[in-house]
């Protein structure tokens, strides 16, 4: 804490303490998390590798996390990062209808994968009830 020495009006000098906050570590702490919090987020974004394919389309901007079906090489199939038998996958989105989910489900899969199998996950998907979905490409 910085003190300051003054004259009082009775000639007699006194040490007063200085009241102000020094912002600037504070700003330079914010600063630093601001940028981890940039370069760490989009790292965050994928959970399961898929190798997908590449496109001209633009990115779709939306303000709430979706929710992702990633469809592997392999032909494994995820929500979000659950692994999911191909035959539960109705019930579960239906599961996540009722609990109140109701904006679009972004469809990952890998290039490899074929259209067969893409197609039969979004045919299963419709049967849960979602009708808006979008490929995610590179």
């Amino acid at each position: 804490m910085g003190m300051s020495v003054g004259n009082n009006r009775n000639g007699r000098g006194r040490n007063k303490p200085v009241a102000e906050i020094n912002v600037t570590p504070m700003v330079d702490v914010m600063l630093v998390l601001l940028i981890i919090f940039m370069v760490a987020a989009p790292l965050l974004t994928v959970g399961i590798e898929v190798d997908a394919p590449e496109t001209e389309a633009t990115a779709i901007n939306s303000s709430v996390e979706p929710l992702t079906i990633t469809i592997r090489a392999d032909g494994e199939i995820y929500v979000q990062e659950t692994a999911i038998d191909y035959d539960n996958l109705v019930p579960h989105l239906q599961a996540v209808a009722q609990a109140g989910y109701q904006q679009d489900i972004y469809i990952r899969a890998d290039k490899t994968v074929v259209y067969d199998r893409v197609a039969k996950v979004m045919g299963r998907m419709k049967a849960a009830g979602f009708t808006r979905m979008a490929l995610v490409t590179e």
